[in-house]
């Protein structure tokens, strides 16, 4: 068996539905999962102000912001500043979200497990009083 390389620009890139964020997001694939490695990873693209849905994973998910400041939130707890450099675990069913502060664009590259082929479950929306609450 050989190794697979995915070239740069060789997977899919979509526009966040609107379904499952607010504001402008940009979904650039990396790699999918496959029958043995049962994970995937993606370049996310937030505009500012721009956030995902509440949300879980029932694998857990990993990210490391590329560019800009994230802010990211768990059900119940405060919103937090995540920096360029710094990554962030959510552990299987942490319901939580994610996105770019007010004022910066924000990129994250995450790395997303997948349970029975299902990696994320979509909840409720982020209120906008949800998200300015700081």
């Amino acid at each position: 068996m050989a190794h697979t390389t995915y070239k740069e620009d060789s997977q899919p890139t979509i526009d966040g539905p609107a379904e499952y964020f607010t504001g402008k997001v940009r979904v650039q694939s990396v790699f999918p999962t496959n029958e043995t490695a049962h994970y995937s990873s993606a370049y996310v693209t937030f505009e500012p102000g721009a956030r995902t849905a509440w949300h879980t994973h029932p694998a857990g998910q990993h990210f490391v912001v590329t560019d800009g400041i994230a802010w990211a939130q768990s059900w119940g707890g405060p919103i937090e500043v995540i920096n360029k450099g710094e990554a962030v675990w959510f552990p299987p069913g942490l319901k939580h979200w994610h996105g770019a502060s007010p004022d910066t664009a924000m990129t994250h590259l995450v790395v997303t497990g997948s349970l029975d082929g299902k990696s994320v479950d979509w909840l409720e929306k982020v209120s906008d009083t949800q998200y300015s609450d700081r």
